[in-house]
C-alpha cells in the first residue's frame, strides 16, 4: 500500500510541477532482436526502459529527420542488500551496423543512486552523456542500442533521452505502470 502511495504521490508531483524525471516504459512484449528491435520514438524525450535478458541481447531502434542531441545510459535496480551482481553493457550502432559508441558496464565502476521521485535505489552503470544528460548530437538517421552482458540474462533499466515532459497520457499510464515496475524490479526480484 505504502508503494502504491508513493506512485500516486509521485504522480501528482509530476502533474504539479512538470517533467521531473525519466517516462517509465515497462517492455515485456516484442523480442527486441535485431529484426524485431524495440522502438524509441521521440528520442530527445526521456524514458527509462524496464526490461529483461532472456539469452539475447536486446536491439532498440531510434530515427531522427533532423540531428538530435543523444543520452543513453543503464541502470539497475538495487535491491535491499544485494550485492551490484550482473552488469550490463550497451552499443549505438549506425543503421549500417558500425560501432558508434560503446558503453562497457564491465568495466564501469557503478555506484548506488537514490531516485528520490520513485523511491528506489538503482545501482548506476555507464552512460553516454553526464549525470543523465546528453553532451553528444547525433546527426539525422538511424541507431540501434545493443543491450547485453557475458550471459545475457538479468533484469536492467535503460535510459534514453533527456527532455523530460510528462503530458496528461503518461502520467496516468505511470500510475498503473509503476506498481508493476515495483513488484517485478524490486519486490520479486531478489539478488541477481
Amino acid at each position: 500500500m505504502n508503494r502504491m502511495l508513493a506512485t500516486v504521490a509521485t504522480a501528482m508531483a509530476l502533474l504539479t510541477s512538470g517533467a521531473l524525471a525519466h517516462q517509465p516504459v515497462l517492455k515485456l512484449d516484442g523480442t527486441g532482436s535485431t529484426d524485431d528491435p524495440f522502438i524509441i520514438e521521440e528520442p530527445e524525450i526521456s524514458k527509462a526502459i524496464f526490461r529483461e535478458l532472456d539469452g539475447e541481447p536486446h536491439f532498440y531502434k531510434m530515427t531522427s529527420a533532423e540531428p538530435f542531441a543523444f543520452y543513453a545510459g543503464i541502470t539497475k535496480a538495487k535491491v535491499d542488500e544485494c550485492p551490484l551482481g550482473k552488469t550490463f553493457s550497451f552499443d549505438v550502432l549506425a543503421a549500417e551496423g558500425e560501432l558508434v559508441e560503446k558503453a562497457d558496464g564491465e568495466k564501469f565502476e557503478w555506484w548506488p543512486w537514490y531516485e528520490e521521485f520513485g523511491k528506489d535505489w538503482y545501482w548506476v552503470g555507464p552512460e553516454i552523456g553526464k549525470d543523465f544528460k546528453s553532451t553528444t548530437e547525433f546527426t539525422a538517421g538511424t541507431y540501434f542500442i545493443k543491450v547485453y552482458n557475458e550471459t545475457n540474462t538479468g533484469q536492467y533499466v535503460l535510459a534514453t533521452g533527456d527532455i523530460e515532459h510528462f503530458p496528461l497520457g503518461v502520467i496516468a499510464r505511470t500510475v498503473v505502470t509503476m506498481p508493476k515496475i515495483e513488484r517485478m524490479f524490486w519486490e520479486e526480484a531478489g539478488c541477481q
